[in-house]
């Protein structure tokens, strides 16, 4: 195999498939990535046998053919090249060796067969459908920051991603994440063809190297759903995943709906004022006392061992005094993602769920847990 490929490009390959590889695994083959070059196109294939990603990317092959190298230590080589660099790729069977050329720079690096590589087996979709990456970037980026990081509640260790009656009555495409602390509820509307797509809880990792599928706001995402794995594809990137074997709970037993106490603020006024009283908060609880008045919300810590801390805001409130405690990470991670001027939170009682949503929209909910304070 020989192939010569603009830098910028490979870095970018490169860069995608070394962030699927697990630094720390006990079978050699899975810290590599697989190099296939044919035609004008070279693919850079990786996996950690639960993700796998291909990218592909334009190049000159002079000898199509394929092999595997250390997908960390050809990214860091990329990476320091000078930009522009036209990089050549140079892989000799014999030897075992991949020769890596760009000015003058030269490295050799040592490679395995490709026959070794493992290729994640092709499933039977049982949906494909296409949706906007704005709208995908959106549903998964305001739910993540709810997903468990407790490894005994696997199935909550992801995204739940399916199909339901949104608040309006028609079918939506919903994201759920839930740590048992917080919840995030995202709606989109339903892509054409999705209807029959089944329910899957997309993995924490899965989420985050999608992510970076989902630039361009106007490119159309090909996402391919199975009972087993789900796959997002671009023109030039493939990213198929198992999905988590378990079964997500009933979400919508915990999102209140007797809320009556309605607090509006302005959502910028009131993360930075949760983060600057939570300064002097112990790092263990971070709790945050919330104070409401009529009209006014006092926002209040108080840590024995580092201090005391308080802050008045003007916000919209007509009902009885309330006072109630949140920790300060959870407001805070709930308040940024509210993307209009407003937050409207409806209150109980100090001892039940709050809600939150953005303005009048009910397709982005959010649900805390209070603590006591």
């Amino acid at each position: 195999m020989k192939i010569s490929i603009e830098r910028g490009t490979l870095l970018k390959a490169v860069a995608q498939a070394q962030s699927v590889v697990e630094r720390r695994n006990t079978i050699p083959i899975l810290a590599n990535v697989l190099i296939e070059a044919e035609g004008d196109t070279v693919q850079f294939r990786a996996t950690d046998l639960d993700i796998e990603v291909v990218d592909r990317a334009n190049a000159q092959v002079e000898r199509a053919g394929a092999t595997t190298v250390a997908a960390t230590t050809l990214h860091e080589i990329v990476r320091k090249l000078p930009d522009g660099a036209l990089v050549s790729l140079t892989a000799d069977a014999a030897t075992g060796r991949l020769t890596v050329e760009a000015g003058r720079s030269n490295f050799s690096l040592a490679t395995l067969p490709r026959e070794d590589f493992p290729v994640m087996a092709t499933a039977e979709y049982q949906s494909n459908f296409a949706a906007k990456a704005a709208v995908l970037r959106r549903l998964f980026d305001k739910s993540k920051f709810a997903i468990s990081t407790e490894e005994t509640r696997y199935y909550l260790n992801g995204v739940y991603m399916h199909i339901t009656d949104g608040s309006t009555g028609d079918r939506v495409l919903r994201c759920v994440a839930t740590d048992g602390h917080r919840l995030a509820r995202i709606d989109a509307d339903l892509p054409g063809g999705a209807e029959a797509m089944p329910g899957v809880i997309v993995p924490r990792k899965t989420v985050g190297e999608l992510r970076k599928l989902l630039d361009d706001d106007d490119m159309d995402i090909a996402v391919s759903v199975s009972e087993t794995k789900v796959r997002f594809a671009t023109p030039n990137i493939t990213l198929t995943s198992k999905v988590i074997d378990g079964t997500f709970p009933d979400y919508t037993r915990v999102i209140p709906v007797g809320n009556t106490r309605r607090l509006e603020v302005d959502a910028t006024e009131f993360a930075q004022a949760v983060d600057r009283v939570a300064t002097v908060s112990s790092e263990r609880s971070r709790a945050v006392k919330l104070q409401l008045e009529e009209d006014r919300l006092i926002l209040s810590v108080n840590a024995p061992d580092s201090g005391a801390a308080e802050e008045e805001l003007a916000v919209a409130y007509s009902d009885e005094h309330l006072d109630i405690g949140f920790n300060a990470k959870y407001l805070l991670e709930i308040a940024n993602q509210v993307d209009r001027e407003n937050a409207v939170f409806m209150f109980n009682s100090s001892g039940d769920p709050t809600l939150m949503r953005e303005g009048n929209d009910d397709s982005a909910v959010y649900v805390v847990m209070p603590m006591r304070v």
